[in-house]
């Protein structure tokens, strides 16, 4: 898989993105249904990310774990578990949680999908003004569950799309007040800028 690499800042100790979500746009027209239809131009991670999520195609999860891996792997060292994102839609397979899973899998670390919860539905967040208000509304919404042994572990939170980093944000500050985590790095799929 061609990538570009970038690093993505915030409150967490250092994260990266593979690549671009997309690389252009082109609206095609109107469909029946009175939707706008676009050409829609991707890299080789957002188209990967686009047929997991968009078109239920799971044999993406093993190419984008590996490109994880292979990017990433000795950059996050130190990290002794994964955590998935929680997703913010429900679905029957969860793309983030399936990418997680098979990332720590390759990397030979656990994968801890019930230590970081969302315990109950946000509005969208593109229906929250400003981005203090989605972190806000976001920390809220996460609660850890305790269920490391004892020591500091180093954690990695992985995401499929990096946005405003809200979300992100939002996960860091939560995983910072377990005594448990030493600390957080993030990486995601993609990123919209």
């Amino acid at each position: 898989m061609d990538v570009n690499i970038k690093e993505i800042t915030g409150v967490w100790d250092l994260g990266y993105s593979l690549d671009k979500h997309t690389l252009h746009s082109t609206p095609t027209g109107y469909n029946d249904f009175g939707y706008m239809q676009f050409d829609t131009v991707r890299p080789e991670a957002g188209e990967a990310l686009f047929q997991l999520k968009y078109r239920s195609d799971y044999s993406q999860i093993p190419l984008i774990a590996q490109q994880l891996y292979d990017s990433f792997g000795g950059i996050f060292s130190t990290v002794s578990l994964i955590i998935p994102m929680p997703p913010s839609k429900a679905r029957t397979r969860q793309p983030v949680t399936e990418i997680a899973r098979e990332f720590a899998r390759l990397k030979g670390v656990p994968c801890y999908e019930n230590l970081l919860v969302k315990t109950y539905a946000t509005a969208p967040m593109k229906d929250i003004p400003t981005r203090e208000e989605k972190v806000s509304a976001l920390m809220g919404a996460f609660t850890i569950y305790d269920v490391l042994c004892s020591g500091q572990h180093d954690v990695l939170i992985v995401d499929d799309l990096f946005d405003t980093g809200s979300s992100l944000e939002a996960a860091t500050n939560v995983l910072r007040n377990y005594s448990k985590i030493g600390r957080v790095f993030v990486t995601t799929v993609t990123r919209k800028r």
